[in-house]
């Protein structure tokens, strides 16, 4: 299987606070009670105040993490991360090559452990409505994070059109990748395949 690039000069991976740590926890904690009751019972007939008490937290507190009940399978710490590490990059490497190794080589991480929840995750993607719907805003979300901080590293007003673009373009293939990584029984490395859409992009979209 393919690897995640990695640049010649090492590039100590920026840690979390105590604090954004501890609020990981608890949202992977109410994601994991969500998870499982989701496969034991349905999601329609799994409310809320239960995922809360099999997370042992109180509806309010689901809700201070998760607007919506949608939000625990899309909501995640990833969009944190990704915008720690993408700061750390060094200054004028390639857009592109910094979305590679701020993005990729985090969630390899982030994933170790956790592949029977992306598993999850993507079939209830594909089989519910309402989290395909609000798929497309938690997208849009992430997105903007990306962006700005881009537009901090090259110097562009905050909303540049081509900053979007690439983004977008970004974005666009990573849901592409998941897509394929379900439809073919999440057999192939998804983070391999994420590596293999951003080939398509640096090439100029050319087969």
């Amino acid at each position: 299987m393919a690897a995640v690039r990695t640049t010649p000069e090492a590039h100590p991976e920026p840690r979390l606070g105590l604090r954004e740590r501890k609020k990981i926890q608890t949202r992977q904690a109410i994601r994991r009670a969500a998870y499982r009751l989701f496969k034991e019972q349905g999601y329609d007939a799994t409310p809320v105040d239960q995922i809360a008490a099999a997370a042992d937290v109180s509806p309010s507190t689901v809700f201070r993490y998760f607007p919506t009940k949608e939000d625990i399978v899309l909501t995640d710490e990833y969009d944190a991360l990704m915008e720690t590490a993408l700061r750390a990059r060094p200054p004028g490497e390639a857009p592109l090559e910094s979305i590679r190794q701020s993005i990729l080589t985090p969630l390899r991480q982030a994933f170790e452990g956790e592949w029977e929840e992306m598993i999850e995750r993507t079939r209830l993607l594909q089989e519910v409505p309402a989290i395909r719907s609000r798929s497309n805003e938690s997208m849009a979300e992430s997105g903007r994070v990306l962006a700005d901080v881009l537009c901090e590293r090259t110097g562009r007003p905050a909303g540049d059109m081509e900053v979007e673009v690439l983004v977008g373009a970004v974005f666009g293939a990573f849901e592409a990748a998941l897509m394929h990584w379900a439809r073919n029984g999440h057999q192939e490395d998804l983070i391999a395949l994420m590596d293999q859409t951003l080939d398509v992009l640096g090439r100029g979209l050319t087969l």
